[in-house]
C-alpha cells in the first residue's frame, strides 16, 4: 500500500490507512472535463530558465520563475503548490493528490526532510522553482516502505503562492486557523475540556511527539499545571474541527531552560493541532 506525504496532513497519515489513489506515473498536466475542456496544470508549464543555483549539499534549484516577493524565514507560514516525483518520473507526493489547491508549509521545523526547510530559504513568495533534493537530504537511506526506495533522490516542483499571516496573536504566540466548522458553537474556555491531538517540534527535534501515533489525544483543562503557557491561550476559543497552527515563542514554551534533552533553551515550539471536541 502506498502513501500520500501530504505536509498538512502528515500526522493523520502516518496512523491511518494508506492509499495508493492518485499516485502516478509521469506528466498529468491537462485532465479532461465532461466538455472536453483542458484544466492547465500551472506546474507543469515549460518555460525558460530564469536563473539556477547548486549548494555545497548537492540541492539543485532552477527558477523558472523568479520573484521579488518577500523571503522566508523560519515561524514563517507559507501556501505552496508543488509536487513530488521520483527519478523515473512517479509522483509521491503534492497537494493535488488531496484536491487542494494549495497547502501550509511552515519552515524551520522539520515539516519535511531538510532538505526542504535549506532551498525554501533560498526562495520568495512569487517564485515557480524545480529542485533536485539529493537522497541524504530527502528521506535518505531508510526512504519510505512501499513509496520512495532507499536512498533516492527527490524532485520538487514549487510555486511559493503567499506568505499567510496569523489568524490571532496572543503575547507573541501566533496561530493560523486553516480549517474551521464554523456550524461549531461551543469554544473553549475556563468551564470545558478542549481535546486535541497534535504533533509538536522544535528546530532541533522535529516530530519529537505525536499523539497520532499512540492514538491518544490530549485532554486540557485552562486551570491545568504544566502545560505550556502559549498552547494554553492559542487554544482558547477554539472549536470542535478546527485544524490549526500554532507557534509558541521560547518565552512562553520552556525559556532558557529548555526541556530534557528535547527542546533546547530559547527554542519556540510549533504544534499542528486538530482539535477532537469539547467538552462541558
Amino acid at each position: 500500500m502506498k502513501q500520500i506525504l501530504s505536509v498538512l496532513f502528515i500526522p493523520l497519515l502516518l496512523v491511518t490507512s494508506c492509499t495508493t489513489e492518485g499516485v502516478q506515473k509521469g506528466n498529468d498536466a491537462a485532465i479532461n472535463t465532461e466538455k472536453t475542456t483542458q484544466r492547465v496544470d500551472s506546474l507543469e508549464l515549460d518555460l525558460p530558465v530564469q536563473d539556477h543555483l547548486t549548494l555545497k549539499n548537492g540541492i539543485e534549484i532552477v527558477w523558472l520563475q523568479k520573484s521579488s516577493g518577500e523571503s522566508i524565514k523560519p515561524g514563517d507560514v507559507v501556501m505552496i503548490d508543488y509536487k513530488v516525483r521520483l527519478a523515473d518520473s512517479t509522483i509521491i507526493d503534492g497537494n493535488h493528490l488531496l484536491n487542494k489547491p494549495a497547502l501550509p508549509y511552515i519552515l524551520g521545523f522539520g515539516f519535511q526532510p531538510i532538505g526542504w526547510d535549506i532551498a525554501l530559504a533560498h526562495l520568495k513568495t512569487g517564485d515557480f522553482a524545480r529542485i533536485k533534493l539529493p537522497a541524504a537530504v530527502a528521506r535518505g537511506k531508510k526512504g519510505v516502505k512501499d513509496l520512495i526506495p532507499e536512498n533516492a533522490d527527490n524532485y520538487l516542483t514549487i510555486r511559493v503562492l503567499s506568505k499567510r499571516k496569523p489568524d490571532r496573536e496572543i503575547d507573541g504566540t501566533k496561530v493560523w486557523i486553516l480549517e474551521e466548522n464554523k456550524t461549531n458553537k461551543e469554544l473553549f474556555n475556563e468551564n470545558n475540556t478542549v481535546v486535541f491531538h497534535t504533533t509538536i517540534s522544535s528546530p532541533s527535534s522535529p516530530f519529537y511527539f505525536n499523539s497520532y501515533a499512540n492514538q491518544q489525544p490530549f485532554e486540557l483543562k485552562l486551570e491545568d499545571n504544566g502545560t505550556v503557557p502559549g498552547l494554553k491561550k492559542a487554544l482558547i476559543n477554539a472549536k470542535k474541527g478546527d485544524r490549526m497552527f500554532i507557534l509558541v515563542p521560547s518565552e512562553e514554551a520552556y525559556g532558557a531552560k529548555g526541556y530534557l534533552n528535547i527542546v533546547k533553551p530559547d527554542e519556540d515550539l510549533f504544534y499542528n493541532v486538530l482539535v477532537m471536541d469539547i467538552i462541558d
